[in-house]
């Protein structure tokens, strides 16, 4: 049996309101929103008491999605160390592609986006960055470089 496609990525954030404008400032748009608690979520959560608020993104292509949550209860844990390095064993980053790498990381700075390293291109096929993102994630930029035909 296979998948039928990879459906969203989680990403759990302290502050929705703030995670939300960064993603947008990105080019993503929000297709929903909602409350979620009950008892389904804490079984397959493997927590109890969960309440939860989500807001879900989508790339302008429609085939991407990125789910960001916020937890009300259980309180947040901390992940150790909160900036990860880029070596840190585990999800690494996610990576969009952009018109313009230099127009997204201006629009993402106002939203808090730190440069982990430096831009810089792969030959000249892709120009690439990564920046510190809501919650510590790594979000990593890639602009095609080849001519468009």
């Amino acid at each position: 049996m296979t998948i039928k496609r990879l459906d969203h990525i989680s990403v759990v954030v302290e502050d929705l309101t703030a995670a939300t404008a960064f993603f947008t400032a990105l080019g993503l748009s929000t297709i929903g929103q909602t409350p979620i608690e009950g008892p389904w979520v804490d079984r397959i959560n493997g927590l109890d008491g969960v309440q939860v608020d989500i807001v879900m993104m989508q790339t302008p292509d429609g085939h991407g999605r990125l789910e960001l949550t916020s937890f009300r209860h259980p309180p947040l844990v901390e992940a150790q160390p909160a900036a990860a390095p880029p070596n840190t064993l585990g999800l690494r980053s996610v990576m969009f592609a952009v018109e313009s790498v230099e127009d997204s990381l201006a629009r993402l700075r106002a939203h808090g986006a730190e440069l982990i390293g430096e831009v810089a291109d792969y030959r000249d096929i892709y120009r690439l960055c990564y920046v510190r993102g809501p919650a510590g994630i790594i979000v990593a930029l890639a602009e095609d470089l080849r001519p468009q035909t």
